[in-house]
């Protein structure tokens, strides 16, 4: 997982060696949750999981949320289709 700040959002780039059922819905819940809009993604989910998108958020609202924010959000929503 990388996340890379832009001028008005982020770049965020998830590469896996497996894909597990639910692993789109949890990430994009992540972004919900974080407020962050995607702008623009690719994903393929065929055997690996890859997805790159491009998200951004109001930045007036909350100034809190930086690349690590962003990265740990979207592991946590890994993990969380681990579990399950």
């Amino acid at each position: 997982v990388s996340v890379k700040t832009l001028e008005k959002g982020f770049l965020i780039n998830v590469l896996l060696e497996k894909n597990r059922p639910g692993m789109l819905v949890s990430i994009l819940e992540a972004f919900e949750n974080l407020g962050l809009d995607v702008l623009d993604a690719r994903v393929s989910c065929e055997d690996t999981f890859q997805l790159q998108a491009v998200g951004s958020g109001d930045s007036h609202k909350d100034d809190s949320i930086n690349e690590q924010v962003v990265k740990q959000a979207v592991l946590q929503a890994i993990k969380n289709t681990d579990d399950e």
